[in-house]
């Protein structure tokens, strides 16, 4: 299944990228530090197939996979072209299912898009 990581720009979506995949996907303090998005893989333990694999030994094990896309943030007026709106359609577009990131702190050192 691939995810979309969506929301507005500064809100976090690449640290929990990367805390999640373990990708080391640049993450800054200003809009738009991601322009092409990055995609990490992840494997889901499953206990239950683990124990299934043990009882019928199978030739190939393949663990379920989570694919995360960082993609870059969405700002007002992307419907109209601003920001990266196009592009950021155009990613979308591409994903299973959409994560939306929202900021959920107040840090003055870091950049709200809101000002």
């Amino acid at each position: 299944m691939k995810l979309g990581m969506v929301g507005l720009p500064n809100v976090g979506k690449s640290t929990l990228f990367n805390a999640l995949t373990n990708a080391g996907a640049e993450s800054a303090n200003y809009p738009f530090c991601t322009i092409e998005p990055n995609v990490g893989i992840v494997s889901v333990p499953d206990e239950r197939l683990d124990a299934l694999a043990k009882i019928y030994k199978p030739e190939k094990f393949t663990p379920a996979t989570l694919e995360f896309v960082d993609i870059a943030g969405l700002v007002k007026g992307a419907s109209k072209g601003e920001g990266l709106g196009n592009k950021f359609l155009s990613n979308i577009r591409e994903v299973d299912a959409i994560v939306h990131v929202v900021r959920c702190f107040k840090d003055d050192n870091i950049i709200h898009v809101d000002g």
